[in-house]
């Protein structure tokens, strides 16, 4: 039996199809500016901020765009971007966590004096050191949970104990120099991607965009939904690898992509999949959204606290880790400094709301980057280390003001 073309339905079917492939690019194009204006910027600032960023200190001083200093450039965010990522675990619930840098302090002084000092194989002293981060987070969200205290004033005063900690435990040296031969050391310093494999990543998030957009776009037209068309989906596709291929083979003409880099990459892609596809990081969104109505929703608004604290704990050890590897030394200065400034700003500056409810792991990423490169452009202009602090305070400043005035035009366009 055949369909009859010419019936009223079969009419209509065909005219939605159209309107669906027709508005394909515009229509995408349409939403976006349709979200911008309604106060869902996402992470345009921070991309228009990174070129900026790169067209004034490219122009005062072409050595920043210098292949091999992107490359330094990359070793040294890995770092400071795993304490970031820790930080956007508590921001999206509202909370704060001061504690970071001394955390990441104690944690390389804790890798120095377990495997230089007392001898114990690597693995094991950097399981010490997470476990030590572990139950420094663990005690921050009892204490949120059980007594209501602050976690500004619960980790405020981590920082001054964690950091009495470092210094007890390093000594009167108060250094420890790693074996410049090992592994960790060279991890942390030489150790690059091989060429084919960066660019074999390089190729990953286009395909996953296609596979995804695909799987979608079947759903959806099964549900007789309206979907934006194939075209969409290859055309971000295209874009995104073409983006990526680029900067690969930009910066293969220096070093290479560090591996201490991928990694990082790597536990982003993880945590983003366990913020947008788990159970866990729906309930992360619900309680920084409105707490008591996540607890109402049956919520158990406790342990969830009780993760972020404990996961931005973690990510600072390991981040004191890295730190340690890229500096071949665990010292009294290691997590001081601006460290936490560095660390809470990237989150921020990323897209991670100061508010609670809004932010991802692409927020430490991207934001790590924009604080890198404005410390690295001005290292490179021999400015003074004042000039930098007040200089990244403002940007920090600007983007809590970006982000205010979002949530502001957020409510109002809900309101209306």
């Amino acid at each position: 039996m055949t369909q009859d073309t010419k019936s009223p339905t079969a009419q209509l079917d065909r005219a939605d199809t159209r309107v669906r492939h027709d508005e394909g690019i515009t229509g995408e194009i349409r939403a976006f500016i349709d979200r911008v204006r309604s106060g869902d910027l996402g992470m345009l600032p921070v991309i228009v901020g990174l070129l900026l960023i790169s067209t004034v200190f490219s122009t005062l001083n072409p050595v920043f765009l210098a292949p091999n200093n992107l490359v330094n450039l990359l070793f040294d965010a890995a770092a400071v971007g795993f304490i970031s990522l820790g930080v956007v675990c508590v921001l999206l619930l509202g909370e704060i966590d001061l504690s970071i840098g001394s955390m990441s302090g104690l944690a390389s002084a804790v890798i120095g004096v377990l495997w230089v000092n007392t001898g114990l194989p690597l693995p094991l002293a950097i399981a010490g050191a997470l476990l030590a981060g572990a139950l420094t987070g663990f005690v921050y969200g009892s204490l949120r949970n059980r007594f209501e205290m602050p976690s500004f004033v619960a980790t405020l005063a981590g920082l001054l104990a964690l950091l009495g900690m470092q210094l007890y435990i390093l000594g009167p040296t108060g250094s420890i120099n790693l074996p410049f031969t090992s592994g960790l050391v060279r991890f942390g310093q030489i150790m690059i991607i091989p060429a084919w494999l960066s660019y074999a990543l390089a190729l990953v998030p286009g395909a996953i965009i296609i596979f995804g957009g695909l799987k979608t776009i079947q759903q959806r037209s099964a549900a007789n939904l309206s979907s934006g068309g194939m075209t969409v989906v290859l055309v971000k596709a295209a874009i995104l690898t073409a983006a990526l291929l680029f900067i690969v083979f930009y910066l293969e003409q220096g070093r290479g992509v560090p591996w201490m880099f991928g990694v990082f990459v790597l536990f982003v892609v993880i945590l983003d999949y366990a913020l947008t596809r788990t159970q866990w990081g729906r309930s992360m969104f619900a309680v920084g959204g409105n707490a008591e109505a996540a607890r109402r929703a049956g919520i158990n608004v406790r342990r969830i606290r009780l993760s972020a604290f404990v996961l931005c704990s973690t990510f600072a050890a390991l981040g004191g880790v890295f730190s340690a590897a890229r500096l071949a030394s665990a010292s009294q200065q290691a997590g001081t400094g601006d460290v936490n400034l560095n660390a809470i700003a990237a989150a921020v500056i990323g897209g991670t709301s100061l508010f609670g409810g809004r932010g991802s792991a692409w927020s430490a990423l991207l934001g790590v980057l924009v604080i890198m490169a404005i410390s690295n452009g001005l290292t490179l202009l021999n400015l003074s280390s004042s000039l930098r602090y007040m200089i990244t305070g403002a940007v920090l400043a600007i983007a809590v003001i970006v982000d205010s005035l979002a949530r502001r035009s957020r409510a109002s366009h809900g309101r209306a």
